[in-house]
Formats: structure tokens, C-alpha cells, sequence
């Protein structure tokens, strides 16, 4: 019996010999390119779910094997406590699946608003480069109180770890005297990651705009202003950051009550500052098209791409239109420019400088007032062919 088994083994051991001898993969391979589409539906939230439904979607891209993850505030029933979904794109964000979500481990409140997704391009303190990093807001179904909290991820997003508590604030409600903080946005600068947001705390303004530091992703500096205007009723929000190639930084921001409109307006701001530690200090420029005029209003979204020229383009997204404004010459306030897309105007639509060159991710998850039509969708458009560069 003895030989026949071993004569059995013979084409099992042949097929192992040269499984062992094939190559092994290039893990040094470059990620491959992925093309272009528009308005593709990522998610489509169930009817139970509470209005809006879905709103806010951003995105992370994990540079060493060009995969996508988004996320967005996600209104399911309650309970249990809200999260934020995790979902992951491995084709450029043609198709996408859910692998994990980030829950409320500290407060049991639910993490409810404003999630901001962030990839180390460094370590920062223990963590690694390559740590994926969520903020958001922690607030209970009541929205009596507001928690900026941060949460991390070492395996690509398949699971979290609470870090640290940033902010707390009242009741999270945009009016003003109340004291809610709100709207994260991360970036890391000289070994240290900023947290930029909205803060009400401060009773000599309505609304302003501050940022904290932190160099081990656990404890906090105090709060800085960035932006603050006399008049208590302006309200500076939704702060974005993005690095120019000349080395200043650009901060765009809505300015509520910002003059030039008959009625109370969120015109679209921006600052250029050479330290991302001190934009109040720098000039501020209202964002307006050269050739008609175009005021852009509502929750705007920045990012620099290496398009269009010498300088390559800033591009802003806004609440109010489908378009995308474009500036090409560093920020200067004659040069924007008004181009087209295909993809649906929503509040605080995120924007994304994909690998592939001159590709533009767009993603959005709907628009306020309440809607019980919402869904989360993104695109990914050709901005160099759209500037003609």
C-alpha cells in the first residue's frame, strides 16, 4: 500500500513544485489607472431612514494601492446609535462595498455629523504613515450636546480605534448663542495634525473658525482663531485647507452674512497664508467669476491639482452650484474661472485629486433643507480636458 500512496503523491507534488516555482507577485507593481464616469450612485438609503437621510460624503485615498474609502452622515433608525459607514473602492470608484463602520465607543451618543476621512502622509507620534484617521461629530439623537472626537484605523479601514477627544461643545444646532462645535477638517503640517472647525463658544461671536494641534494624535493644544468678525451675527464656517505648489497654503470658507447680498447669504471666502497656523492674520478674498460675475454660495470644498499650467488649479466646489471654479494663477481674484460637470449639486460636495493625472473625484450625499430623495453619488471627471491644457 505504501507505493501506491506515494505514487499517488507524485502529481500532488509535481503541482506544488511548480506553484513554488511560479513567480511571486510585484508587490513593487504600480496601482493601475482608472478612467472616468459621472453621477454614479454609491448608496441609496433605505426608507426608514430619518430625512435627510444621507448628506456630507467624504473620501480617503490610500496612495499604495489607489483605494478609495468614503463615508458620510448616515441617518438610520435609532437604536442603535448612528455611525458612520465605511465603504472602499478598489476600481477608482466605479464600484464600492461596505467594510466597516466607526462607532460612538466613548459616549453612546451616535457619531452623527461631519465626518472628516484623512491618510498620515508622515508618522505623528506612535502612528504610522499610512494610519487612516475619521473625525466627526459625536451628538445624542436629542442634539443636546457636540463632541469632535477622532478615531483611527491601521488596516486600511476594516476597523477603528478611538484616540481622542478634541472639542466639546453645547447643543448642536446652528443658532447663535447656542455653543455647538462643528465641522472638522484635518492636515498635517510640520509633524503636527491640525484640526481645523466651527466653533460657537465663544460668546462674543456668533460663529468662528479656530483650529487645534496635536503631535501624538491623543492630546490637544488649546483653540486658535483662524477666522472672527466683529459683528456677532457672521458666521464663518466649513473651513478647508490645501497646500498650493509654492508653498503658501488656501483656506476657503463660507462667510455667513457676508456683504454684497440683499438677503442674509454664505458667499464662498478664501485666504492664502504661508504658515496653515495663521490665517487670521491673512488677507481675505470673496471668490467671484471674472467673466459674469458668479457668486458662489454655501459650503465649499478646496483642493490644489497639478493641472492647467505652471501653477496648477485650485478648485473650489460650492452648495449652490453643479459647476466647479477653477483659478489657475495662485488665488488671484480676477482669475476664476466657471467649468461645467455632470455631477448634482450638494451641500458640502467633496472634492478629490485622484492618482490619474488631471482626474477629479466629485462625490455628494444631497442637499438641505431635509430630503427624503437623497443619495450618495460621485463621479470622476477629466479637468485637464475639460481646461483645454
Amino acid at each position: 500500500m505504501l507505493p501506491s500512496i506515494s505514487l499517488l503523491l507524485i502529481p500532488l507534488l509535481l503541482t506544488t513544485s511548480l506553484i513554488s516555482a511560479s513567480p511571486a507577485p510585484n508587490s513593487n507593481l504600480s496601482p493601475r489607472a482608472f478612467g472616468t464616469f459621472s453621477d454614479l450612485t454609491i448608496f441609496t438609503p433605505p426608507s426608514n431612514y430619518t430625512d435627510p437621510r444621507v448628506l456630507y460624503a467624504r473620501t480617503a485615498l490610500i496612495p499604495s494601492t489607489n483605494t478609495l474609502l468614503a463615508t458620510w452622515e448616515n441617518y438610520s433608525p435609532e437604536p442603535p446609535i448612528v455611525h458612520f459607514p465605511i465603504y472602499r473602492s478598489t476600481d477608482g470608484g466605479e464600484s464600492w462595498t461596505e467594510i466597516s463602520h466607526v462607532t460612538d465607543t466613548q459616549n453612546n451618543w451616535g457619531l452623527r455629523y461631519q465626518p472628516d476621512l484623512y491618510v498620515l502622509p508622515q508618522p505623528i507620534g506612535d502612528f504610522p504613515a499610512g494610519t487612516i484617521l475619521c473625525a466627526g461629530n459625536s451628538i445624542p439623537t436629542d442634539l443636546s450636546q457636540s463632541q469632535i472626537d477622532l478615531y483611527a484605523s491601521t488596516d486600511d479601514g476594516a476597523s477603528w480605534t478611538f484616540l481622542s477627544h478634541i472639542a466639546a461643545g453645547g447643543e448642536a444646532r446652528p443658532n447663535n448663542g447656542l455653543t455647538p462645535v462643528w465641522e472638522p477638517f484635518m492636515m498635517v503640517y510640520q509633524d503636527t495634525l491640525i484640526m481645523y472647525y466651527s466653533d460657537q463658544r465663544d460668546p462674543a461671536h456668533g460663529q468662528k473658525l479656530v483650529h487645534q494641534t496635536s503631535v501624538d494624535l491623543l492630546t490637544w493644544a488649546d483653540p486658535v482663531d483662524d477666522v472672527a468678525y466683529a459683528e456677532y451675527t457672521a458666521r464663518p464656517g466649513m473651513p478647508t485647507v490645501s497646500q498650493l505648489p509654492d508653498g503658501r497654503y488656501l483656506y476657503t470658507y463660507e462667510y455667513g452674512g457676508g456683504p454684497g447680498f440683499d438677503t442674509y447669504s454664505f458667499p464662498v471666502y478664501y485666504r492664502i497664508s504661508a504658515d496653515p497656523l495663521d490665517f487670521f492674520n491673512a488677507a481675505e478674498y470673496p471668490l467671484v467669476v471674472a467673466a459674469d460675475g458668479t457668486r458662489p454660495t454655501g459650503s465649499p470644498y478646496n483642493v490644489w491639482m497639478d493641472v492647467g499650467g505652471e501653477d496648477g488649479a485650485i478648485v473650489v466646489s460650492s452648495g449652490s452650484q453643479s459647476e466647479i471654479f477653477v483659478n489657475r494663477a495662485l488665488g488671484r481674484e480676477d482669475a476664476w474661472e466657471k467649468i461645467s460637470t455632470e455631477e448634482k449639486t450638494s451641500y458640502t460636495r467633496h472634492l478629490r485629486a485622484m492618482k490619474e493625472p488631471g482626474h477629479l473625484l466629485i462625490m455628494g450625499g444631497g442637499v438641505l433643507p431635509p430630503s427624503d430623495t437623497n443619495v450618495v453619488s460621485v463621479g470622476v471627471m477629466d479637468l485637464e480636458a475639460a481646461l483645454g491644457a
